[in-house]
């Protein structure tokens, strides 16, 4: 069964790779937990390792709305020299970029598909989540507490800003100014 941030076939091992770098809920420090993700999945040369590393920080920018998915694919295209391939009715994909480049087809495929467009990170704790609602308009990884590390951003997120908006006296419609009544 898939879980409400899982993403939907080998997209998931993306998504698993782009949280190797996260924001854990108790020291709100960034922490990279790259050589955990390669280790469990036996990316095990200094070259495929760099290349995996790269390519996690490429996506995550991508993601964070730090760089365009078009520049950063069509780059690591070319740095894998990946071709699309018609064989038996069906296109794959042939590189000579090792895991990066497995991971990059991936990434290639669910843009084809649309699905990469559903991938998402949630702004307060930057965890890589799976949008799968009808609309495609989830914005935090959870609403309520069961999130990485029990974490419920878009609550945390909803009552930052309902504070935010009575602390500047900011008014309701039809309710008076703030603190009124």
């Amino acid at each position: 069964m898939v879980s409400d941030q899982e993403a939907p076939g080998a997209l998931e091992d993306v998504r698993e790779l782009l949280n190797s770098w996260l924001i854990p809920n108790d020291t709100r420090r960034p922490d990279d937990r790259f050589d955990a993700w390669a280790a469990a999945h036996a990316v095990t040369t200094p070259a495929y390792r760099a290349a995996v590393r790269d390519l996690r920080d490429d996506l995550r920018a991508v993601l964070d709305g730090r760089a365009a998915a078009d520049a950063v694919v069509n780059r690591w295209i070319e740095r894998t020299a990946t071709h699309p391939r018609v064989e038996d009715g069906a296109v794959r994909y042939r590189h000579d970029g090792g895991p990066a480049g497995d991971l990059l087809v991936t990434v290639v495929t669910a843009i084809a598909d649309g699905r990469w467009a559903r991938l998402k990170t949630c702004p307060d704790c930057r965890w890589a989540f799976y949008d799968h609602t009808r609309n495609g308009s989830k914005r935090w990884c959870l609403m309520t507490a069961g999130g990485p590390g029990g974490r419920s951003c878009g609550s945390i997120a909803k009552v930052r800003a309902y504070r935010a908006r009575q602390a500047s006296g900011a008014s309701v419609p039809g309710m008076g100014p703030a603190g009124a009544g």
